[in-house]
C-alpha cells in the first residue's frame, strides 16, 4: 500500500461530517432503568464505555463512586458478573457483583466529550475556510 494512502486514508476536504463514524451518546447524568437482567447488563456495558465516574448504589444502601475500568459480564446469572472500578476516594481497585447493585448513575463528567475525530475534522474545515495554511489542531485542555 502506498505510504500516502496509509497516512491519509480519506480526503479531509471532501469527507462529509456524517460519514466520519459513530455518534457517541451523552450519558452524563443518566440513570438507566434496571428492571431486567438485560437492562442491568446493558447499563454496565455503557458504564464501561463511559469516560467519567459512575455512582453505584448497592442494595445495602451504601454508595460507591468511581471509574469503571473492567467488567465481567459473561456469567449465567447477575451474581456471576462483576464490575471493577477505581473508587474516587481510594487507590484500591474494587469489585462489585452486578446482583448487589440497586442503582447506577452516570455522575461524572465525560472527559473525552467533544474530543472526537469528528470535532477535529470540523475545526480543520473551519480553519481551512478561514484561509489558514499549515493547519494544526491542538488537543483541548481539560478544566
Amino acid at each position: 500500500m502506498p505510504q500516502e494512502t496509509k497516512a491519509r486514508p480519506f480526503d479531509v476536504e471532501t469527507t462529509s461530517d456524517t460519514a466520519l463514524g459513530v455518534v457517541h451518546e451523552n450519558l452524563e447524568g443518566w440513570v438507566p432503568p434496571l428492571a431486567t437482567d438485560d437492562e442491568i447488563r446493558a447499563a454496565f456495558e455503557k458504564a464501561f464505555d463511559f469516560r467519567g465516574d459512575v455512582t453505584l448504589t448497592l442494595k445495602d444502601s451504601s454508595k460507591v463512586e468511581g471509574y469503571v475500568f473492567d467488567r465481567r459480564s459473561a456469567g449465567k446469572t447477575l451474581a456471576d458478573c462483576i464490575v471493577r472500578l477505581l473508587p474516587k476516594n481510594s487507590d484500591e481497585k474494587m469489585s462489585v457483583r452486578y446482583s448487589d447493585v440497586a442503582r447506577i448513575e452516570f455522575t461524572g463528567r465525560d472527559t473525552a466529550a467533544g474530543k472526537s475525530f469528528e470535532t477535529w475534522v470540523r475545526k480543520y474545515k473551519e480553519k481551512k475556510a478561514a484561509g489558514e495554511k499549515d493547519i494544526r489542531i491542538e488537543p483541548e485542555k481539560l478544566d
